[in-house]
C-alpha cells in the first residue's frame, strides 16, 4: 500500500457535524469514506475523509512457538500443543487503577452554550457543545482545546450561523456543581485555550515530559466522551511527531494513540503509567474500517502556550509581516518565461513590519531563512517560531533573478 494520503473536506448537513479537511504533509492518502474529527460532542465537529483497501491473502499454514518447540499446522490448528499456563495481570490492572485514581480529580467536563442565528427566525436560539479540560493550577486555571470554547471552530452553513459562546460551565470530578468559567485566552494556531473558574484548592494535574514518550508505551485517555463524566480508556502510543495540516493550512505536530476516544474527549488528558499528563486529546479518525486512530498535542508543546495565555491573554510570537504563495516546480512549468524559482513569492508586506524594515519587497521570492532552504510558508513559520522576539535572522530572496541577502529582526506579532 502506498504511503500517499489524500484528505478531502467533508461537511454534513446535520447540525452537529462540520468536517474540516486534514492533510499529512505533502503526502496524499486516499482512504474511502472515513473522517478525522476533534473529540468535541455537540454542535461542533471537524474532520477529514480517508479510508483504506487492504488485500489480505488467505494463509494456509501458520507457524507459532510454544515453549522451546516450533509447530506447523494447517487449519484446523492443534490447540493441544498450546501452553495454557496463566499469567497474572494483577500488576497491569493495579497500574490502571492507580493512574485513574490519581488523574480523575484533575479532569473537568466543559459545557458551552452558543447563540445561533437562523434565516428562518429573527429570534436567536441556543445550542450546546461538550468537551473536557485539564486543571493546571490549584486556583482554577484549566487547559483545553481552542475548538471547545471558540465559536470560530463552530458549525456554520447556509441556514444558520453559530455566534460567540454565551456561557461556559465546568463540572468537577465527584462534584455535580456547575462552575461558570471565563475564557482567559485562546490560540487557534495550536488549538489550545485556557479558561478559569472561581475556586481554590483544586487538584492540579501532574505534567509529564512528552519528549521522553516512546512508541508502544502504555497510556490512558481521561475525559467526558458524549457527556459520560469521568471516563477512562487505555491503549498505547502508536506513533510520534505526526504532522497534520488542517484546511486552513495550519500544521500540528501530534502524538498518535490507539486509546479509544470519542466526541467530548476534546481537551482531556492523555496520561502515562505514572499518572502524568503527556498530551491533550484533540483529533481522532472515524469511519468505516477505521479504529484506534487518535491524536494528542504533546504536553511539552503546550507549556509556553498556556503560560502566555495566562500572563498576556494571548500567545506572544515573533512576527515577519508578509503574505506569500508557495512556488513549486509545477508553478515554474506553467510560467516558463518568468524568473520564478522554488520558494515563497511575496504577495504583500505589512506596513512598519519586520519584513518592510528588512527591505523585503512584493515580488521577492524567499528561498532561504536562517541559512535553511524554504519552499513553503509553513517552512518559514517553523523557522520563525524557533526564535524569540528580537532575534535577527538572515533572509535570502531572489529578486528579478538575482539573489540578495537581507537581515531581519523579528518583532512581536
Amino acid at each position: 500500500m502506498e504511503e500517499n494520503k489524500n484528505f478531502t473536506e467533508v461537511k454534513s448537513s446535520e447540525s452537529n457535524n462540520n468536517f474540516k479537511s486534514v492533510k499529512k504533509g505533502s503526502n496524499n492518502y486516499n482512504f474511502g469514506r472515513n473522517v478525522i474529527v476533534p473529540f468535541l460532542s455537540g454542535i461542533i465537529g471537524a474532520g477529514l475523509v480517508f479510508g483504506v483497501a487492504l488485500n489480505v491473502p488467505y494463509v494456509k499454514d501458520k507457524i507459532f512457538n510454544v515453549g522451546n518447540s516450533n509447530y506447523t499446522s494447517s487449519a484446523p490448528y492443534n490447540y493441544n500443543n498450546i501452553n495454557t499456563n496463566l499469567v497474572s495481570l494483577s500488576n497491569f490492572s493495579d497500574t490502571g487503577v492507580y493512574v485513574a485514581q490519581k488523574v480523575l480529580p484533575s479532569i473537568v467536563g466543559i459545557n458551552v452554550e452558543y447563540s445561533v442565528s437562523s434565516i428562518f427566525s429573527r429570534v436567536n436560539s441556543t445550542a450546546e457543545a461538550e468537551g473536557s479540560g485539564v486543571i493546571i493550577s490549584t486556583d482554577g486555571y484549566i487547559l483545553t482545546n481552542n475548538h471547545v470554547v471558540n465559536s470560530s471552530s463552530s458549525s456554520t452553513n447556509s441556514f444558520y450561523t453559530v455566534g460567540e459562546a454565551t456561557k461556559i460551565t465546568v463540572t468537577l470530578y465527584n462534584d455535580d456543581t456547575e462552575y461558570e468559567a471565563k475564557i482567559i485566552g485562546t490560540d487557534k494556531q495550536t488549538d489550545l485555550a485556557v479558561i478559569k473558574i472561581d475556586k481554590n484548592d483544586l487538584v492540579a494535574a501532574e505534567l509529564g515530559d512528552s519528549d521522553s514518550v516512546q512508541v508502544g508505551e502504555w497510556c490512558m485517555a481521561v475525559g467526558n466522551p458524549l457527556g459520560m463524566k469521568s471516563s477512562v480508556t487505555t491503549g498505547s502510543i502508536s506513533a510520534l511527531n505526526r504532522n497534520v495540516t488542517d484546511s486552513d493550512g495550519q500544521t500540528y505536530t501530534l502524538m498518535q494513540t490507539d486509546t479509544a476516544i470519542n466526541g467530548g474527549n476534546s481537551g482531556g488528558a492523555l496520561v502515562n503509567s505514572n499518572g502524568q499528563v503527556i498530551g491533550i486529546n484533540t483529533l481522532k479518525a472515524s469511519g468505516t474500517g477505521i479504529e484506534g486512530l487518535g491524536f494528542a498535542i504533546p504536553i511539552n508543546l503546550t507549556k509556553s502556550i498556556y503560560s502566555d495565555l495566562i500572563q498576556f491573554n494571548k500567545v506572544k510570537r515573533p512576527y515577519i509581516g508578509i503574505t506569500g504563495t508557495n512556488i513549486t516546480e509545477n508553478t515554474i512549468k506553467q510560467n516558463p518565461t518568468s524568473n520564478l524559482v522554488i520558494g515563497i513569492y511575496v504577495k504583500s508586506v505589512d506596513d512598519f513590519s519586520s519584513a518592510e524594515k528588512a527591505g523585503i519587497k512584493i515580488g521577492d521570492i524567499i528561498i532561504k531563512a536562517d541559512n535553511q532552504e524554504v519552499k513553503t510558508m509553513n517552512d518559514l513559520t517553523n523557522i520563525k517560531n524557533k526564535h524569540s522576539i528580537g532575534d535577527t535572522i538572515s533572509i535570502i530572496v531572489n529578486r528579478d533573478g538575482t539573489e540578495k541577502e537581507l537581515s531581519l529582526t523579528l518583532s512581536e506579532e
